[in-house]
């Protein structure tokens, strides 16, 4: 199928993405998903990394088909459309650097910019504070684009290159098949599962793989991202990806109080920290990340489903800076971010600053 007129990058089509992608959402929640993720990416990149032993956090290990399935789905849309263009190149060990501090920020707010979208809608007041800081964190990548920011060009590469991905989460789909879980045990052949905790709570495989197949083709063909949104509003007063940002917090809001999920305040917010300095802080870091590698977690996603190994690199460290925030303790808690989770912040925003001077025009 040849690529022509595509209603999903109008600007009708990313308010009806964005619509989508929160009804979806609120539905995962309702059918067994943790409250107010029902789609986090690196929440559930991090449940990945548990799966695979990558850490041994037992209340966060379960093989996450919605992952699977959205790198999959905008692999199919790009097929189908033409747009499958394998490529890469672009400083990939900085981009490995930049998702292993974005997973570690992100878990110290405990959600990527989709679960702040759907923490505002579920009524989470701490999720004020990692809005805030994501769009300090975007905002200070915005100055560094001003200032001639690049990682440099990438490179077409060979049509097999852009499968490694997309390979890797197809053998993820075989490896749940093949391993299923077992009521009430804790592993099933190689994969580890929760039997308490946020990993426990997971909808139907079937519901969650089908769900991130239509998230994965419909945020290919919109070019949803959080992070381009906050970032073409800041630097060209465009609003036209930040309209599917709102119409997935609208569409989100308006299900949560149909179910009576909405419950506004501080108090008994699901799987939240408290300290709003680090919830700022903490998504400040992992958005200047964001900013740096050039989309939010789940255009990474999207992007290595078209062949982008850059965003590849990208992905697979968050998944290993997952793995790092539990393993050294540096994930939150209900209880409050650790002092070694606060150093890992601090130390990841100065890096990220590093990256972002340097590897401008003006810092070379």
């Amino acid at each position: 199928m040849k690529s022509g007129f595509n209603f999903f990058s109008t600007t009708t089509g990313i308010i009806a993405t964005g619509l989508v992608f929160g009804v979806l959402a609120v539905l995962l929640q309702q059918m067994g998903n943790p409250g107010n993720m029902g789609i986090c990416v690196v929440c559930f990149n991090r449940d990945i990394a548990g799966a695979l032993g990558f850490h041994r956090a037992a209340v966060v290990q379960y093989l996450r088909p919605e992952i699977m399935g959205m790198v999959l789905g905008a692999f199919g849309a790009a097929l189908a459309f033409g747009e499958y263009k394998p490529r890469g190149g672009s400083a990939p060990i900085t981009r490995f650097l930049l998702g292993g501090i974005a997973g570690i920020g992100a878990l110290i707010f405990l959600g990527c910019p989709w679960r702040v979208i759907l923490r505002l809608a579920g009524g989470d007041a701490f999720a004020l504070f990692g809005l805030a800081g994501l769009i300090c964190g975007v905002g200070i990548g915005t100055i560094f684009f001003r200032m001639g920011f690049s990682l440099g060009r990438s490179q077409g590469q060979s049509k097999i290159s852009g499968l490694v991905l997309p390979g890797i989460m197809l053998s993820f789909v075989a490896l749940y098949l093949l391993n299923p879980q077992v009521a009430e045990q804790p592993q099933s052949g190689v994969l580890f599962y929760s039997v308490k905790g946020p990993g426990a709570q997971h909808a139907p495989f079937i519901l969650s793989i089908g769900v991130g197949l239509i998230v994965g083709f419909l945020a290919q063909r919109s070019r949803f991202c959080t992070m381009g949104a906050l970032r073409d509003v800041m630097l060209f007063k465009q609003w036209h990806l930040a309209l599917g940002f709102l119409a997935m917090l609208g569409a989100a809001l308006v299900l949560n109080l149909y179910f009576g999920a909405f419950k506004p305040g501080f108090e008994n917010q699901p799987i939240a920290q408290p300290d709003n300095l680090w919830n700022f802080l903490g998504m400040a870091t992992a958005g200047l990340a964001f900013a740096l590698a050039g989309g939010c977690p789940g255009r990474q996603l999207f992007m290595a489903g078209e062949g982008d190994n850059d965003a590849a690199v990208f992905a697979v460290g968050l998944i290993v800076g997952t793995a790092v925030a539990h393993n050294f303790g540096l994930a939150s808690s209900p209880a409050g971010v650790g002092p070694h989770g606060m150093a890992a912040t601090l130390a990841g925003l100065a890096i990220c600053l590093c990256i972002g001077f340097f590897n401008c025009k003006r810092g070379a």
